[in-house]
């Protein structure tokens, strides 16, 4: 995080995070970094579909592929973007150890990823499967997938 932290602050880049799963261990991991109030504009914990759907995602999207989808995880971060006029928007999405009885899926465990790129107009996705016991490792697990798609898009080497 801190190789991130230092590109955005140097490129003069803001980032801001719609957060499900994870339940604030992004916003925790990029905000232990000294600096990081310089391009983090915001975070949302959003454990309801009222809540998701009240922060700027289409319930349309939401009947149409459930909240646990690439939809769902791409309407996040682009309305947490535009919520918050930020260069980047980072939504993500899925289910952790457990049965949801509000949102029936086929698939559990299984994690949507999504980055916004504002300039570009652009979402990088990517959908991962967690099967740790301990709720915390496959957070762990989420928030370095995540770090690692933002070098990609950041290009960090």
């Amino acid at each position: 995080m801190k190789q991130i932290v230092k590109k955005l602050i140097k490129e003069n880049k803001t980032i801001s995070i719609m957060e499900a799963c994870t339940g604030g261990a992004l916003s925790t991991a990029l905000t232990d970094i000294p600096g990081s109030s310089k391009i983090f504009n915001f975070a949302a914990v959003t454990y309801s579909n009222e809540y998701i759907i009240k922060m700027g995602v289409s319930k349309d999207v939401i009947d149409e592929y459930t909240v646990y989808s690439m939809e769902t995880s791409d309407e996040m971060s682009k309305a947490i973007c535009d919520f918050t006029s930020s260069d980047f928007g980072i939504g993500v999405i899925g289910q952790l150890n457990r049965h949801d009885i509000y949102n029936i899926v086929s698939e559990k465990d299984v994690i949507y990823i999504s980055i916004y790129s504002k300039r570009y107009k652009k979402f990088y996705n990517k959908s991962l499967r967690v099967d740790k016991i301990k709720r915390h490792e496959n957070k762990k697990i989420i928030v370095n997938n995540i770090k690692q798609m933002l070098n990609d898009v950041l290009k960090i080497r």
